[in-house]
């Protein structure tokens, strides 16, 4: 769900420019923009189980 609302920001901050001039758009950097934050959000859960098991 982060990485939904923080990709979706990150996507209008990075590429809004291109998308609202109608400008091809390169799908690749936008699936990255999702990605980050998901991988973000993932490590620190993870990283905060760890810590709390030790």
């Amino acid at each position: 769900m982060t990485a939904l609302v923080v990709g979706t920001i990150l996507a209008i901050i990075n590429h809004g420019d291109s998308i609202l001039k109608g400008e091809s758009i390169n799908y690749f950097k936008i699936l990255l923009t999702y990605c980050v934050p998901y991988c973000v959000t993932t490590w620190g859960a993870i990283h905060g189980k760890r810590v709390r098991l030790s």
